[in-house]
């Protein structure tokens, strides 16, 4: 996969999955089922989102591919559709939360290792 700098059709997908995140109602949805899968009236009791309301974003969320349904008799439970929109919505806690939620990210090492001789404050920058 690219970065989103190299490619402005992948920006612009990327700014249109941000854009479904960018709403209160739609995040409040998101964050209560990071807790786990529920169902229509379980989202609109813990979130108190109107029923009206919260079909047009559930809808909105099935349509990006964020949410993810199954129906049990007359039940239609949803839960995150995948580990990546689980972790971006724990990111989104873990930033603006004030802490509350610890994030366990695995470290990331450079793509390209700084060298022994130019460690210091201007490691970044090249002597020449």
């Amino acid at each position: 996969m690219s970065a989103i700098f190299e490619s402005r059709e992948l920006a612009a997908e990327v700014a249109e999955k941000l854009r479904v995140y960018a709403q209160p109602q739609r995040l409040m949805i998101l964050s209560c089922l990071l807790r786990g899968e529920r169902t229509v009236a379980e989202i609109g009791e813990i979130t108190e989102i109107t029923q009206p309301a919260l079909s047009q974003q559930l809808a909105e969320l099935r349509r990006a591919d964020l949410v993810s349904t199954r129906k049990e008799a007359k039940q239609v439970w949803y839960s995150l559709a995948s580990d990546s929109v689980d972790l971006c919505v724990h990111t989104m806690e873990a930033i603006f939360c004030g802490g509350q939620h610890k994030l366990a990210l695995p470290t990331m090492s450079p793509s390209t290792p700084v060298e022994k001789s130019l460690v210091g404050v201007a490691a970044f920058a090249k002597v020449v």
